[in-house]
């Protein structure tokens, strides 16, 4: 077989073929090249919006939950309807210590403060925090450190500011490591400097100072506003939260069927729609992709039908100088391949400039909606090995056809 497809002859025939009604033989591929366009357009579509999602989430544990204390909604245990509730860091203790599953617990308190530096001043969410939020929630630090729990444990007045923070306190370029800010009246030093996040998840984070720094200057003893909790990835994080809510329930003795009490957001959960909806997508892209070139391969299939009728003749003649049937069809074969691959390329090259333009046009800036809209080599080898697959069942549809007239009636044929 390899020497057959390496003699001039063989690949003379095919060339013969196609340029006989070059027409006919460029609407034959239109078929396969849109497929092979549609599927590589799609996929890679869907792989920007995959890329632009992990960019999104990417520094966020993604089986995590946040949970914050709101007001009950019934009376139990002597106290009324309407109760606020607090919740505390013994709260988040327990929590950490009896829920199966959980990895992390974060506790987080966060306060509006006027934030002043010389002439400049602006009001701000700050917020205290504990060196695990930067397991959790990693912080893509441009300068600087984010908070240690030397941090903690001394108290200190030090802050971790956002990019945009910088921007309206700081003038373009300036040093602001050491540099001192005001926080309700009380003097700061700089430590570092994160970028904008694309996300907020919870409130907003401009300024991160310590968490017990924060306590002592906002006085809010051993109370919190809310707490993030992350679960090991083999436990369900819907578990995790229904877990934690109900040993909450116990200790700040809330009603069990008091759903007003307790306000989450499940990360973990929406993440694994979204995940869902992109595999959906991927697999729909496939189906799509794969049923269309399925089409364009039958309309080559029908075109060498017509061509093998014109060449009845010349396929009579063929056989009476003592060509096999094998022969005939390995040519019908190889042709019908050479023109599904040809089609194949011209798709895959088509569908690269096309994600090249969509990666230009909507994949630029922090706002990008297809972030890197690609395909890999593997799945353009998929693509190639499908079509090859195709071709040669395809083909073998007129090469039966051809080999199923008797020479003699073929020489006939007018």
């Amino acid at each position: 077989m390899i020497k057959f497809l390496l003699e001039r002859d063989t690949w003379q025939e095919v060339w013969d073929s196609l340029t006989k009604n070059k027409l006919r033989s460029m609407l034959t591929m239109v078929g396969v090249w849109w497929g092979i366009l549609l599927l590589i357009g799609l996929l890679g579509s869907a792989k920007g919006l995959e890329n632009s999602f992990n960019r999104l989430f990417g520094s966020f544990a993604t089986n995590s939950v946040f949970v914050w204390g709101q007001s009950t909604s019934k009376p139990f245990k002597g106290f009324q309807e309407g109760k606020q509730v607090r919740l505390t860091l013994s709260d988040a203790k327990l929590v950490e210590e009896n829920v199966e599953g959980i990895e992390f617990v974060v506790p987080r308190n966060q306060n509006q403060s006027l934030v002043v530096r010389d002439f400049l001043s602006g009001t701000y969410s700050i917020n205290g925090d504990f060196p695990l939020l930067d397991k959790v929630q990693k912080k893509k630090m441009m300068y600087g450190r984010f908070i240690n729990q030397n941090d903690i444990d001394e108290k200190k007045k030090v802050a971790v500011i956002s990019e945009d923070i910088y921007k309206q306190l700081f003038e373009k370029d300036e040093e602001m490591i050491g540099q001192y800010i005001k926080i309700n009246g009380m003097n700061f030093t700089v430590i570092g400097m994160f970028e904008n996040g694309n996300v907020n998840m919870g409130p907003t984070s401009d300024i991160h100072i310590p968490f017990t720094t924060f306590q002592q200057i906002y006085n809010q003893g051993n109370q919190i506003g809310w707490m993030m909790l992350t679960g090991k990835p083999e436990y369900d994080i819907t578990q995790i939260e229904a877990d934690a809510k109900l040993i909450l329930r116990n200790l700040n003795n809330i009603h069990p069927e008091d759903t007003r009490a307790f306000g989450s957001f499940n990360l973990g959960k929406e993440f694994k729609k979204v995940t869902g909806f992109l595999v959906g997508m991927q697999f729909l892209t496939w189906f799509v992709g794969i049923a269309t070139l399925i089409a364009g391969v039958f309309a080559i299939g029908n075109i060498l039908l017509i061509t093998v009728k014109e060449r009845t003749k010349e396929i009579g003649v063929r056989r009476a100088l003592g060509a096999t049937p094998f022969e005939i069809k390995r040519q019908i074969v190889v042709e019908a391949v050479f023109i599904t691959l040809l089609a194949g390329f011209f798709g895959i090259i088509t569908g690269g400039w096309i994600l090249i333009g969509i990666d230009s046009a909507f994949g630029q800036g922090d706002e990008a909606v297809l972030v890197n809209a690609s395909v890999s080599i593997a799945v353009v080898f998929i693509a190639l090995i499908i079509l090859i697959v195709l071709g040669t069942l395809i083909g073998l549809i007129p090469a039966f056809k051809a080999t199923s007239i008797k020479p003699i009636d073929a020489l006939r044929e007018e």
